[in-house]
């Protein structure tokens, strides 16, 4: 009997549909360990699947693998629901998984792990980035469902600690898979406005599912960019989201957090009405102080006899006056005295006193005193200066070395 020639096309199609039409095959749960993962730009991931003794390629579209909410890598244990099927283009039989769970952790629990560590390293549970919530808020501003028991909740403990305090609701959904974009956006509005002075983003219990968006990662980078504080107030005591380690501030409660923003009026009249009884105090001691000083300074003869201090004062003033003329008499009768006797020296070192004994001082035209003859010469006049006048004459003659000269 001939048989049919097929191609590798057509093998590869029959192998491909008795593999897919197989319900053993379809609807599959595996076990194995993750080993050359890779994350294609198309949005893919191709890795393979191994135990002890084996091993399959496997593929997971991009349509499920958006979503998975942990980040897979090679080493990694996990369970992978799919089916087999062959890949006709190489014919190679593959995996071709649609959901993926860690072995032995929930996977929301795993992506909570990862991204709490990649968002740390970031800086954004940095102390140092954390802003101070205000003492005194004007106004808080409440994210949250509109229909939730947070609001309630938020907004009778605040009435009652403190009316002057102006709420403010921000609508945004709180769970679901738009909840994460519509927190981020309440947050960004919020700022935008600059309204408040404090954000409260508050959200009843539940479970890890339920609390989920306040562990996306666009919720956590719309806290750390507000301006304003924010006050994390998702589920109960024990719950821990990523919005908590963000926040500024993390409440258990909403109520809590209502407690924290919100000061307590009553407690604010207290001890403001102490402090003033205080100031009070302290007024009348320094006054009572005062009036005991002044009462002494009254009692003072400056004060009680001002004339009299004023005459002793005087009477002082005209004795150092006295004093002073009388320094004054005798400094200057030392003055004069110094003075006379250096002018009676200069008088007797004075070229002009030698006059007086017959001699007579020889002047040049421009009565410089003449030192030699030396200096003089035929027909040049000159000036003879006596003790009690003066005469021109001329030179007639000339004589050197010591004979007199003829005038």
């Amino acid at each position: 009997m001939l048989k049919k020639i097929l191609s590798v096309s057509e093998l590869n199609a029959y192998i491909r549909a008795l593999l897919e039409d197989d319900a053993l095959l379809s609807g599959l749960l595996i076990q194995g360990e993750l080993s050359n993962f890779k994350a294609h730009s198309s949005g893919h991931w191709y890795f393979t699947l191994k135990d002890a003794s084996a091993a399959i390629q496997c593929v997971m579209f991009r349509a499920y693998a958006s979503m998975v909410p942990f980040v897979p890598a090679s080493g990694m244990k996990v369970i992978l629901v799919g089916r087999v099927s062959l890949y006709e283009k190489t014919g190679a039989y593959q995996f071709y998984a649609e959901a993926m769970e860690p072995a032995g952790k929930g996977a929301l629990a795993l992506a909570f792990e990862q991204r709490k560590i990649q968002l740390e390293k970031e800086g954004l549970f940095d102390a140092r980035f954390k802003k101070p919530i205000p003492f005194f808020p004007k106004c808080a501003a409440i994210i949250t469902s509109l229909t939730g028991a947070a609001l309630r909740d938020v907004i009778q403990i605040a009435r009652r600690r403190n009316p002057h305090v102006a709420l403010t609701a921000v609508p945004a959904l709180v769970q679901g898979e738009e909840a994460a974009a519509s927190i981020a956006a309440a947050l960004r509005l919020t700022n935008e406005w600059g309204g408040a002075d404090v954000i409260i983003l508050a959200r009843g219990g539940g479970s890890l599912e339920d609390l989920w968006p306040f562990n996306e990662e666009i919720v956590a980078r719309a806290i750390f960019a507000s301006r304003i504080p924010v006050i994390s107030a998702v589920g109960h005591e024990t719950d821990f989201t990523i919005a908590d380690f963000t926040a500024d501030l993390r409440a258990p409660t909403p109520s809590a957090a209502a407690e924290l923003a919100i000061p307590n009026g009553a407690a604010l009249r207290g001890m403001l009405l102490g402090k003033a009884r205080g100031l009070n105090d302290i007024f009348w001691q320094k006054w009572s102080r005062r009036y005991e000083r002044l009462a002494l300074l009254r009692e003072k003869a400056v004060l009680s006899r001002p004339l009299e201090g004023f005459q002793q004062k005087k009477v002082n003033v005209r004795a150092l006056l006295v004093k002073l003329d009388q320094s004054l008499a005798r400094e200057m009768e030392k003055r004069k005295w110094r003075a006379e006797a250096r002018a009676a020296v200069l008088e007797n070192l004075s070229p002009f006193k030698i006059l007086h004994r017959g001699y007579a001082l020889a002047l040049d035209g421009e009565s410089r005193p003449i030192a030699s003859a030396a200096d003089l010469s035929q027909g040049q006049y000159i000036k003879l200066k006596f003790w009690d006048g003066q005469v021109d004459a001329m030179i007639t003659g000339e004589k050197y070395g010591e004979e007199k000269t003829e005038l």
